[in-house]
């Protein structure tokens, strides 16, 4: 270690840097750096080649580099702007320094006859053939000879100045002795910690874009790699080592619902209830990721899980994020078991304290076998009987601390997550790597191929010419909007003036509006009316997202679709195409479109596969966006690139599980170094 042991490394005062005062400490907090060893992975965002003076004559226009040269004029010019001019030459050429804003006592600091050297972006002249505007100068008296390292610059946020991080990671660098906590013969290939680190804070010419710069870069990624799987391969071990209720099938309550069935379960269906059967039959805690494209059949599966929970005595929960989808798992889940005699019961906020009163007793006294609803279920005042498995629909949606808390509700009960977002293979490897996976890759025979239509919202009265057209031929349409009140600053149509505007232009056909603003009860009426068919277009903002499964619902209009993001189009677009009619997603976007939007919308057109959609939204939007700390649980990447790092990243999943086997006290060391205290958050 370095002048100290682990501990100065990991948790050691930055008030040891004789250059840091309480004040800059605050500062440097505020942006997550508090120890030596945040300070040292505060690597440099750019570097300036200071090592070189370039001729004058030889630097072309558009080039950045560093000159030097005498002063021959300095003048102050505009007296409406006020441009400080300084004129050096190096006995070849002229070349202009101009500043824009400058203290009065600056031009005194440019005599003529003084030496200096300047460094910026060479530009067309100003009364000579080139300029620097605002260079960074240097006295060429006072720092005579040229540096052999180039300078690093660093990211400047919350009032810090370069100059003050340079100071203090200079002196940080100097205590730099060794911090290579992992043994050499596992990462051979690379350099030390301590090589890497030193050789990106102190890039030299001869090292910069070549194998020496990029393998202390690749030392960083593999490390945060290493890090991050061992939490992961860690968090592993807890939750399936956790004891459990042993669930085995009885052939009871499952072989009633498959008899009643009009359909008979895909291959890809059962090969997954078989991983979820195998899991849940042992003595210890299941923790399995259920995956499936929109409309694959996820729901079928988890009901047969909870029926075996039901079949052994116990109870099941479902929890979702929102309450049209946690009704939604209510209706259904009563439609399949309405030949068995089970006690389904719903829980939501909107209930009134009477209903909530029964639900609650009912639970409690186990009366209730299957609970399903919002984050309502893991309040203080449910209590469980014997709750034995916990389904998590759209689990992404919810935070951690929820999780836990429903977790807490039973004896480590086992845990489904299901989630209609599939998930890029890089994410599973890394994010997920916690869990099992099973995955269903195809959709059960019968489901409609949905065309998507891409059209400039400047034809919008075609579309709505083509929506009463469908409607007449008794079709149902949804019609998404982005937001549901005016918004000053974003020129978007919203929920409100599309239904008023569409009741007008449908005459003869109902118009139903639903968005998230509405009260629960009233959001259920108006989706129970569009079920029915007595609604024939529903007017909604992205809250039909998932889960709401209406097979006469053909045509889906999304208002200013390049807005929304790959996983959110491809949700709402499932949510046609769930019967025998020819389905179509109309995508409807503002001209003209950026880059990033032009990708999406392309993207979308082309694909209808969740997977390929997945990987895309990876690529487009990054593991970062596309997870969410609060989410996941675990911090985000800051050196490794999941799109590109995929290589790294089996390596580092491979030396993980030898160092958790091999080194445990390294591993525990590891892991509170590059990630403190993020243990806790994985144990859902």
């Amino acid at each position: 270690m370095c002048s100290g042991d682990f501990e100065d490394w990991k948790s050691g005062l930055l008030d040891k840097i004789k250059n840091i005062t309480p004040t800059l400490a605050t500062k440097l907090s505020a942006i997550g750096i508090n120890t030596y060893w945040d300070l040292l992975l505060h690597i440099p965002i750019r570097y300036e080649d200071l090592t070189k003076v370039y001729n004058i004559t030889d630097v072309k226009v558009g080039a950045v580099a560093q000159i030097e040269g005498e002063i021959v004029c300095a003048t102050v010019v505009n007296k409406r702007t006020k441009q400080l001019q300084v004129q050096i030459t190096d006995g070849n050429e002229i070349i202009t320094l101009i500043f824009f804003h400058f203290y009065p006592n600056y031009v005194s600091q440019y005599q003529v006859g003084k030496k200096i050297r300047a460094f910026g972006e060479v530009k067309a002249g100003f009364g000579t053939s080139k300029s620097i505007i605002h260079p960074k100068v240097q006295s060429v008296n006072y720092t005579p000879n040229l540096s052999n390292t180039f300078s690093s610059i660093y990211g400047t946020t919350n009032g810090l100045k370069q100059n003050q991080i340079v100071k203090i990671i200079e002196e940080a660098l100097l205590l730099l002795d060794q911090i290579d906590i992992l043994p050499n013969n596992l990462i051979a290939n690379l350099p030390k910690m301590s090589t890497a680190l030193l050789t990106l804070h102190k890039l030299t010419p001869k090292q910069f874009n070549t194998e020496a710069h990029n393998e202390a870069l690749t030392r960083l990624k593999m490390d945060e790699l290493i890090a991050q799987q061992l939490i992961l391969y860690k968090a592993y071990e807890l939750k399936h080592n956790n004891e459990s209720t042993v669930l085995k099938p009885r052939a009871t309550y499952t072989r009633m619902l498959l008899d009643s069935l009009p359909y008979k379960l895909t291959h890809e269906q059962t090969k997954v209830l078989g991983e979820i059967y195998a899991d849940i039959a042992k003595p210890t805690q299941m923790n399995r990721l259920l995956q499936g494209d929109v409309g694959s059949g996820k729901t079928i599966v988890a009901t047969m899980a909870m029926l075996v929970a039901v079949e052994n005595g116990y109870q099941a929960a479902i929890m979702a994020p929102t309450e049209i989808l946690a009704q939604q798992h209510y209706i259904k889940t009563k439609q399949l078991l309405h030949k068995i005699d089970i006690e389904v019961v719903w829980l939501s906020g909107s209930l009134t304290s009477k209903q909530k009163k029964t639900v609650y007793n009912d639970i409690k006294t186990g009366v209730a076998k299957i609970i399903i609803g919002t984050h309502a279920i893991f309040q203080k005042d449910v209590e469980f009987n014997n709750l034995a498995l916990i389904t998590v629909d759209e689990q992404h949606r919810f935070g951690v601390e929820q999780r836990l808390a429903l977790q807490a509700k039973g004896m480590n009960p086992h845990q489904l997550m299901m989630s209609a977002t599939p998930i890029p293979r890089t994410l599973a490897m890394s994010y997920y790597a916690d869990l099992d996976i099973s995955t269903i890759d195809k959709l059960p025979p019968g489901r409609t191929p949905i065309k998507t239509i891409l059209i400039n919202s400047g034809r919008r009265f075609e579309v709505i010419k083509f929506v009463a057209e469908m409607c007449s031929k008794n079709s149902q349409v949804y019609w998404v909007c982005p937001l549901i009140e005016e918004s000053e600053n974003l020129d978007l149509q919203n929920a409100i003036n599309t239904f008023n505007e569409l009741q007008d232009s449908l005459n003869g056909f109902r118009v139903g509006l639903v968005h998230g603003k509405l009260k629960p009860t009233e959001k259920a009426s108006v989706m129970k009316e569009f079920s029915e068919g007595k609604i024939q277009v529903l007017v909604a903002t992205t809250v039909i997202e998932v889960g709401v499964d209406v097979p006469n619902a053909s045509i889906m209009v999304i208002e200013h679709s390049e807005r929304m993001g790959l996983s959110q189009l491809h949700q709402l677009r499932g949510r046609v195409g769930r019967g025998s009619v020819d389905s179509q997603c109309i995508l409807l976007y503002q001209a003209p479109l950026g880059e990033i939007a032009k990708r999406r919308l392309k993207v979308i057109y082309e694909n209808n596969d969740g997977f390929i959609i997945a990987n895309e939204d990876l690529a487009i939007r990054g593991p970062g966006e596309l997870l969410g700390q609060k989410q996941s649980g675990l911090p985000a990447l800051r050196f490794a690139n999941l799109d590109t790092d995929l290589a790294l990243l089996k390596e580092a999943k491979e030396l993980a599980k030898k160092i958790s086997i091999k080194y445990p006290d390294i591993a525990t060391k590891f892991i509170s170094l590059w990630f403190n205290s993020s243990e806790h958050f994985l144990k859902v």
